[in-house]
């Protein structure tokens, strides 16, 4: 099968396109034709083997443990391995996985669920990692009905999940932080207030929030908790910055020793997708309060070609792999 894999640690330009052989399930997993895949900001971590952490966790010391890249997807099921019961050959699914930038991949039962039939696989495969992250960013904010909800990155891959979830879960008032070329994206996911940050600044402590969302963004936790009502709850989302070592996530790491002694909650977030999660997004996909936004969608063979976009900052939601093979002809 044709697969994009990469043998070192570095940028874009380490991935290939290559034969390698096809997958085989396991107990407990399924054997999955991929139709499409998406991208995330872990893909790139993982690729470039940064922060030094990420290496140090298990993927591999000194190069990849893992070849193929890859973990949103969406596909169909081709056979299952011993001992499952919730799916069979010819189901379509959309869930995550370890290598989904290929025609064939190998997923756990429990990390999958059927693709709702209002999405195409492209819409399927750039769910689960990002709309679960915003799911549990919300919950780890305790977001209740009522409240006035600040999401900064409101236009990124979570920030557009985020702002949906906020609405659907009963939030009183979303504002959502973004450019000024975005801000038409944001309002049509339903947010009451758009700001630019290039024109103004939402934690200038002018404006309070019961919750702010901070996502992947690099500003002081001082001029975050401006932003929060004197209770109020601050979730650090990931945080991109040049450090080797632990990347962005120093911050996450001062919020949880700072919120014992403050009155605002505060809280850093290592979101994992949770087969509860899956059928809480299903429902909500299905009942038109949820939907995938898709800046663009790629060929197989020009994964790298989206990481540089995503890391270029100018992506409208997600990027999607569409995966072209023997059967599925391309529809781009």
């Amino acid at each position: 099968m044709r697969a994009i894999v990469h043998d070192v640690y570095g940028p874009p330009d380490v991935l290939r396109l290559d034969e390698i052989d096809q997958p085989v399930p396991g107990g407990g997993e399924v054997l999955l034709r991929v139709h499409a895949a998406g991208v995330d900001q872990g893909v790139w971590h993982l690729m470039a083997g940064m922060p030094y952490a990420i290496r140090a966790a298990g993927f591999g010391l000194r190069a990849p443990k893992q070849r193929v890249r890859g973990m949103d997807v969406a596909g169909r099921v081709e056979a299952v391995g011993p001992g499952v019961t919730r799916f069979r050959p010819g189901d379509e699914v959309y869930g995550t996985c370890a290598g989904s930038f290929a025609e064939y991949a190998c997923a756990k039962e429990d990390e999958l669920a059927p693709r709702p039939a209002r999405l195409t696989p492209e819409q399927a495969a750039v769910v689960t990692i990002s709309a679960s992250t915003a799911l549990q960013a919300l919950r780890a904010g305790r977001l209740e009905p009522g409240l006035r909800v600040l999401v900064i990155g409101a236009s990124g891959g979570v920030g557009t999940y985020a702002v949906q979830l906020a609405k659907a879960l009963g939030a009183a008032h979303v504002t959502g932080v973004c450019s000024g070329a975005k801000a038409d994206l944001v309002r049509s996911l339903g947010a009451d207030e758009v700001l630019d940050y290039t024109r103004e600044d939402p934690t200038d402590g002018t404006r309070r929030y019961d919750l702010v969302l901070d996502i992947a963004g690099n500003r002081p936790l001082g001029r975050l908790r401006r932003a929060l009502t004197p209770r109020g709850s601050l979730v650090i989302v990931g945080g991109e910055t040049d450090g080797r070592w632990i990347g962005g996530n120093d911050r996450q790491l001062r919020a949880l020793l700072l919120s014992p002694f403050v009155r605002h909650r505060l809280r850093g977030l290592a979101s994992v997708p949770r087969p509860e999660d899956l059928r809480v997004l299903g429902e909500l996909i299905e009942s038109g309060s949820l939907t995938p936004t898709v800046d663009r969608t790629y060929p197989l063979a020009e994964v790298a070609d989206a990481i540089r976009r995503l890391r270029e900052g100018q992506v409208r939601g997600k990027i999607a792999i569409r995966v072209e093979g023997p059967g599925r002809p391309s529809s781009q």
